[in-house]
């Protein structure tokens, strides 16, 4: 049997009070996942831990049956790896985003999903001001790129920063976990403050001021660690042969450091105008040579993060119109059974524009198992289903059959 996990970023929600109290998956036509879940069996799943702040690096690497709690650290460490950049002994590595700082706040996390071309640009930029032998910039996609520090500690507090949209910055920058710690946060903050100098009159930011655009008028560095000790699915499932699909360099660190083949899909962009079409296409054709396929989707994360239910909604029925219809009808046609599960990795409830750690639900469809009562696939129905709450390594055990 092959498998296939379609991950959507982001998808589940809470019941949205001036939407007749329905989530985005309620409102959405999505008559193919319904499919999957009439005809398969459903549960809840604790993606995060309670120790753990719930980002998607946590969840992601959850549903792949990670350990996170003794393998996790770091979102840059993960990132370093997708984007080929070799991280030596003692190299702090950190998530670093371009965002919008406006009246001394966060506005966004995104700097209005910045362009990667823009990025790119100032990005290299401050590489070239702020960079030497102990700091060092690496351009990624849009508005997530990497700082690494050579010989940095990594017992910092760093606020993820779409926790925190509207929030003076200055009650957020890095605080030190402990003593050791303190000349690295001192870095980290000079860095910020520093890069809010630069990048204000950089001709990107003016251009993008002139054309009613978000200006990435700062950095904001986070999650740090060092270069992690992860298994790979071989190791740990027997699983030969795996690939993933992402247009998040974070997903596509967690599919190196597991042993997957990464694909790239031309017009991958993380938002609503992603190519579904090119991810579908080529995540079935890479199943024809593979036993475990991971395509990840951020679009409703996003639309999440904006608070906008009825993107969130839209991206959803994208979702299920060019992507899983196609999934479904394809992989019919292969000669071998293939086994399809669908959930997000957390939900990002349009209300609160960030994460939370609820239950997430899911589906998992085998050809020609016994379907359990639930009817259509959203955050209430699938308690209903067979499968129950799962934790830990419990969902890839189940939809692996290694139970």
């Amino acid at each position: 049997m092959k498998f296939i996990i379609i991950l959507s970023d982001g998808m589940s929600d809470e019941p949205i009070a001036n939407h007749g109290g329905k989530t985005p998956l309620q409102l959405a036509y999505k008559p193919h996942i319904d499919w999957l879940a009439k005809n398969g069996r459903s549960g809840l799943f604790y993606t995060v831990p309670p120790t753990m702040h719930p980002g998607s690096e946590i969840a992601n690497m959850a549903v792949l049956g990670y350990d996170v709690e003794k393998v996790f650290e770091g979102r840059g460490v993960l990132e370093a790896a997708s984007m080929g950049v070799t991280l030596q002994p003692g190299d702090l590595a950190l998530r670093c985003n371009l965002l919008t700082i406006e009246n001394e706040k966060i506005k966004n996390h995104s700097a209005g999903h910045i362009s990667n071309e823009e990025a790119a640009e100032l990005i290299q930029f401050l590489n070239e001001k702020l960079g030497n032998d102990t700091v060092r910039f690496y351009p990624g996609v849009s508005y997530r790129h990497l700082l690494v520090i050579k010989n940095g500690i990594k017992f910092i507090d760093c606020t993820p920063p779409h926790d925190v949209p509207g929030t003076p910055f200055q009650k957020v920058l890095p605080k030190s976990k402990t003593s050791e710690a303190e000349s690295t946060t001192n870095l980290i903050t000079r860095l910020i403050l520093e890069s809010q100098q630069l990048l204000e009159s950089h001709p990107v930011n003016l251009n993008r001021k002139k054309n009613g655009k978000e200006p990435a008028n700062s950095i904001w560095p986070w999650s740090p660690g060092y270069k992690p000790a992860m298994p790979t699915l071989k190791e740990m499932f027997g699983v030969e042969k795996s690939a993933v699909i992402s247009a998040v360099d974070l997903i596509q660190g967690i599919g190196v450091y597991a042993g997957m083949e990464v694909i790239k899909v031309e017009g991958a962009t993380g938002l609503y105008d992603t190519n579904y079409e090119g991810k579908a296409q080529a995540a079935v054709e890479a199943l024809k040579t593979c036993d475990l396929f991971y395509l990840h989707i951020e679009a409703s994360d996003e639309a999440g993060h904006e608070g906008d239910v009825e993107l969130k909604t839209k991206t959803i029925e994208f979702l299920d119109k060019r992507v899983v219809k196609y999934i479904i009808e394809e992989t019919q046609k292969f000669n071998e059974p293939v086994a399809i599960a669908i959930l997000p990795d957390h939900a990002t409830p349009c209300a609160l524009k960030t994460h939370t750690r609820d239950a997430v639900p899911f589906t998992i469809y085998y050809p020609g198992i016994q379907p359990d009562a639930v009817e259509v696939y959203d955050e209430f129905s699938v308690a209903n289903g067979d499968c129950g709450i799962l934790k830990g390594d419990e969902f890839i055990r189940l939809f692996l059959q290694k139970l």
